[in-house]
C-alpha cells in the first residue's frame, strides 16, 4: 500500500521537475560510468582486491533479475518525490553518488576478478545485454550499492504495509545480487555504503540542513587545526600501511569534519535537531562520538555527575540512561544524539564545546532555562558540566538577578561545582551580556 502523498494544493507534485532531472541525470550516469569503462579497459594493467573467502560466494545466475532491475527503480524514484525539496534532495543524492564513483573509478581503477560461468536462456539473455555496457571494471566504490540505498531511502519513505515488505525483501535481493551475479567483490560494497552514507549527510533531510553559521572565532581556528591535523595524520597512515589500516580513515574523516564545524560550519556538522542527530552523521561522527563520551566519563569520574546550583537548576555532565527523578533535561551538546522521549521534559540547544556559542545561541539557551525551571527542577548538561552548562547558568543568573555581574554569577557556580571553567571569550560573552 503507498502511504497519501504529504502534498498541498500550494505545492503541486513535481512531475516536470522530475522529468528534468531524468532527462540530465540518465545521460549524465550512462555518459560517465561508460567513459571510466573505456578509461580502465585502455590501460596496460588494471589490478583487482578481493578476499580469499569470496571464492565461496555462489554464482545464480537467476539473481541477474534483481540486478538489473534497479535501473527501472531509479527512474521511477524521481517521480515517487512529492516536494520539490524531497526531489531535489533526492536528484542530488544521485548525482554526487555518481559523481564521487566516477572519480574513483579513473584514480584507482580495479577489476573483477573471478571468472563467471557461462549462461544460458533468458539469464543469458540478460548477461550479454549487461557485457554490452557494463565491463568488468568500475569496480570499488559498487556504485550500483550506492544507488541502492539512496533509492531504498525514498520508497521506504513512501510505502506501507505489505508494499513495504516486499520493497525490503526485492531491495535485498539487489544487494545480494552484485555478489552473486559476479559483478562486484566484498570491498567495492564496503565502498559503496559510506558513498551513500556520505551522499545522505551532505544532502540531509528536513529538518536537519546546513543553515549560516556564525564566523568561527579565535578559540574555534586552533581547535579547527588541531582536528585537521589529526585527521590528516589518520589518512596518511592508512594510506602508508594499507591494508586494515584503511579502517583509520573513519576516525580520520570524523576529526576533518569536526575540523569543519570549528572552521566554518558550527554546529552543522552534526546535524542535530530537537536532539536528535541524523543517521548519516551519527554514521561519520561514530569515533569521535565514541571519544568524547569517554571523555566526559572519564574527566567527571570522581566528582558526582550534577550538583545544584540554585534551587530546581542542577548542572552536570552529560546523563546516560539513568532517571533523573523527574528533572527536566536542557541539552547543550551538539556532539551526542539524545533521546528525548525518554525525558518528561526536553529542550536542545547545541553549542560547540571550548568554543563560545553565538549571542542568538546563548539567547535561546537561557530562554529554554527559563521555560523548563518554571515546570520544575532542571538539569543543564554540555559534556563534561564545566563550561558551555556553566555559561548558560550564568547567563541565565544575570537575567533573573541572582548575580549582580559575571563574577558573581561564576562564583554561585563555582561553589556548587568548583571545575566549572569559562575561556576568555566565553566571559567576554558573558559580561557583554551583563552589561546589555
Amino acid at each position: 500500500m503507498v502511504a497519501a502523498p504529504a502534498t498541498s494544493q500550494a505545492e503541486p507534485r513535481p512531475w516536470r521537475r522530475a522529468c528534468v532531472w531524468l532527462a540530465f541525470l540518465g545521460p549524465f550516469f550512462f555518459l560517465t560510468y561508460g567513459l571510466a569503462n573505456w578509461w580502465s579497459a585502455s590501460l596496460p594493467h588494471v589490478g583487482s582486491l578481493a578476499f580469499e573467502w569470496e571464492r565461496h560466494i555462489p554464482f545464480w545466475d537467476w539473481t541477474i533479475l534483481p540486478y538489473m532491475s534497479i535501473d527501472a527503480f531509479y527512474a521511477v524514484s524521481l517521480f515517487v518525490c512529492v516536494t520539490k525539496a524531497e526531489l531535489d534532495t533526492h536528484a542530488r543524492r544521485l548525482l554526487m553518488a555518481t559523481c564521487v564513483s566516477v572519480l574513483f573509478f579513473f584514480l584507482f581503477p580495479l577489476r573483477f576478478s573471478f571468472d563467471r560461468p557461462e549462461t544460458t536462456g533468458f539469464n543469458g539473455a540478460l548477461f550479454t545485454a549487461l557485457a554490452g555496457f557494463d565491463k568488468p571494471f568500475n569496480q570499488a566504490p559498487s556504485l550500483h550499492i550506492s544507488l541502492l540505498v539512496l533509492l531504498w531511502l525514498v520508497y521506504g519513505r513512501h510505502l506501507r504495509g505489505v508494499g513495504l515488505w516486499l520493497l525490503h525483501i526485492w531491495f535485498f535481493l539487489i544487494g545480494v545480487s552484485v555478489l552473486t551475479t559476479f559483478q562486484h567483490h566484498a570491498i567495492d560494497i564496503v565502498g559503496g555504503l559510506l558513498v551513500a552514507v556520505a551522499c545522505v549527510y551532505v544532502f540531509p533531510d528536513a529538518p536537519h540542513g546546513w543553515q549560516r553559521s556564525p564566523a568561527p572565532g579565535a578559540r574555534g581556528k586552533p581547535l579547527a587545526l588541531f582536528y585537521g591535523i589529526g585527521g590528516a595524520a589518520l589518512w596518511a597512515a592508512a594510506a602508508l600501511l594499507g591494508g586494515w589500516a584503511w579502517l583509520l580513515t573513519w576516525p580520520g574523516t570524523a576529526l576533518l569534519l569536526v575540523a569543519l564545524a570549528y572552521s566554518h560550519f558550527g554546529v552543522n556538522v552534526f546535524q542535530k535537531h530537537g536532539g536528535r542527530t541524523s543517521w548519516a552523521a551519527r554514521t561519520l561522527l561514530l569515533p569521535y562520538q565514541l571519544g568524547a563520551w569517554t571523555s566526559s566519563r572519564w574527566f567527571t569520574r570522581a566528582i558526582p555527575a550534577r550538583a545544584e546550583v540554585v534551587p530546581g537548576v542542577w548542572i552536570g555532565r552529560v546523563p546516560g540512561r539513568e532517571a533523573l527523578a523527574g528533572m527536566a533535561v536542557l541539552d547543550l551538546t551538539a556532539e551526542f544524539h539524545a533521546a528525548p522521549h525518554r525525558r518528561a521534559r526536553y529542550e536542545s540547544v547545541p553549542m560547540l564545546d571550548l568554543r563560545a556559542p553565538s549571542r542568538a545561541q546563548l539567547g535561546a539557551a537561557i530562554d529554554a532555562l527559563d521555560r523548563l525551571h518554571g515546570q520544575g527542577p532542571v538539569l543543564v548538561h554540555c559534556a563534561l558540566g564545566y563550561s558551555r552548562s556553566a555559561l548558560v547558568i550564568a547567563g541565565w543568573l544575570l537575567r533573573r538577578g541572582l548575580a549582580a555581574d559575571a563574577a558573581q554569577a561564576l562564583a554561585i557556580l563555582r561553589r556548587a561545582r568548583p571545575q566549572v571553567v569559562l575561556n576568555q571569550a566565553q566571559l567576554t560573552l558573558l559580561e557583554t551580556r551583563a552589561h546589555g
